[in-house]
């Protein structure tokens, strides 16, 4: 499997958006810093990633399941209750398999290209 020297409109960009959101939240969430919800959210972001990064192939796909797996254990651990009803889930007790034609889609999308975020001043 070979990567394209050429990413893709915007994908760099994004990519080292969360890196540098993943170093800031390094830099400042110690032991005590976490909340339920605050943890659910990065969990929830890594099996995004994973997911997204699984389909550019079968041999990647197999590397990462380690991964969704591992997030899943995460969250048995910490209690954190899944959604099963919720689109893109998985149960907390299975081991989530990623690739494959029953692959489901990322959790979550962007908003899209010039998304600026809500302005409260109007």
């Amino acid at each position: 499997m070979e990567l394209s020297t050429q990413a893709g409109p915007g994908v760099e960009k994004a990519a080292e958006q969360a890196v540098e959101s993943a170093c800031h939240l390094a830099d400042i969430a110690g032991p005590d810093a976490w909340s339920t919800a605050a943890t659910e959210d990065v969990l929830d972001a890594i099996d995004t990633l994973t997911d997204t990064l699984s389909t550019v192939g079968e041999d990647l796909a197999q590397a990462l399941a380690a991964v969704a797996t591992a997030t899943a254990q995460a969250r048995r651990r910490l209690g954190i209750t899944v959604d099963d009803q919720a689109p893109g889930r998985d149960s907390a007790a299975s081991v989530p398999v990623a690739g494959g034609p029953g692959r489901r889609p990322p959790r979550r999308r962007g908003l899209g290209p010039g998304f600026r975020g809500i302005r409260k001043d109007r």
